[in-house]
């Protein structure tokens, strides 16, 4: 089978095409410039951007392939979690294309997508699994029994990781997304220079909560005079970058030994954090546990992953009628794709 993914939950217009048999044989991705003015995305922007786009983007993504639309077998499209407008342009496109060529399709998870990136690097991943998924709207820790099946152990009580990362980048006037931008300047600082909380450390569930750090590591910056934040820029980035992934790993790890889960993976906008790979990695080591981790390009929004777990709903007579439509707030174990 051969399967053209399509994914528009935010501000990356993304088609893929994905062979049963030979993998990837093309990812293509345009990231909406536009944003960069306003410090985050602007929902009607984002959407009018992929009505503009997201046909170009497709004939790409086959050309790239070398496979000729009437050849893929199958179409998978994310409906939800997202940006309503801009999921309804991928829905609504993916719905007539596939009602016009008589061919299947499926509505995807965009949650689900990130978690099997990891599938596309690993195809024999063993399950059971622990995944931590993290990104700019969720914060989880998910035990998969085996594919396709999802508990959820953990998760955050106010804002994603992602989101306080990019949260704080702006406070500190960084350009958006300000998350690989904390990343980039912490890694000359120390990560020690401010003595930030681990909120729920300590706490016994998996839970998270971002919003006390972030408005700790405010009001720390608010009282730097201007040549004191100057000076000590990237150990103010140091500091934020450990205190928040400090929490992620400890809870991943504390997870895993708890449910006696000797694999972990990650997943996420966020799982492209060096430092969060680096520190998860020597951690679950000194347990014998296993980290996996998808190629960078696999970790922000992209139709790859959106197409490989399209692959494994239609191998299963999964599919979504023209009912399908957008649900910005579904959650990982709603199976609304049915509609």
């Amino acid at each position: 089978m051969k399967i053209l993914g399509v994914e528009t939950s935010c501000d990356e217009t993304s088609a893929a095409v994905y062979d049963e048999s030979a993998g990837v044989l093309s990812n293509i991705i345009s990231s909406q410039q536009i944003h960069l003015q306003f410090g985050g995305v602007v929902p009607e922007l984002a959407s009018r951007a992929h009505l503009r786009k997201i046909i170009p983007i497709v004939e790409e993504a086959l050309t790239q392939a070398e496979t000729p639309l009437q050849q893929i077998d199958g179409f998978a499209v994310t409906y939800g979690p997202g940006l309503v407008g801009a999921l309804l342009v991928g829905v609504n496109y993916v719905k007539a294309l596939a009602r016009s060529l008589e061919k299947p399709f499926v509505g995807v998870n965009h949650m689900e997508g990130h978690i099997f990136a990891n599938l596309i690097a690993f195809p024999e991943l063993p399950f059971p699994l622990l995944c931590l998924v993290v990104s700019g709207g969720h914060t989880l820790l998910v035990k998969l029994p085996q594919p396709l099946q999802y508990e959820v152990i953990g998760q955050t009580l106010d804002d994603a990781v992602g989101e306080a990362f990019d949260k704080v980048a702006k406070f500190m006037q960084l350009p958006y997304p300000g998350g690989p931008q904390i990343e980039r300047i912490g890694t000359e600082g120390n990560p020690e220079f401010l003595r930030l909380p681990r909120p729920l450390l300590q706490d016994k569930s998996f839970n998270f909560s971002y919003s006390g750090l972030k408005t700790a590591v405010m009001n720390e910056i608010r009282k730097l005079s201007a040549a004191e934040l100057e000076a000590h820029f990237a150990d103010v980035c140091a500091s934020f970058q450990a205190a928040a992934i400090d929490v992620l790993v400890e809870k991943t790890i504390r997870a895993a030994r708890t449910f006696q889960l000797p694999n972990i993976a990650i997943a996420g906008g966020v799982s492209a954090n060096k430092y969060l790979r680096l520190r998860l990695t020597r951690r679950a080591s000194e347990y014998n546990m296993r980290v996996y981790m998808p190629p960078i390009e696999y970790c922000t929004d992209n139709a790859a992953m959106i197409a490989r777990i399209g692959l494994e709903r239609l191998r299963r007579k999964d599919q979504s009628t023209t009912r399908l439509n957008a649900y910005p707030s579904l959650t990982l174990n709603e199976e609304r794709f049915r509609e």
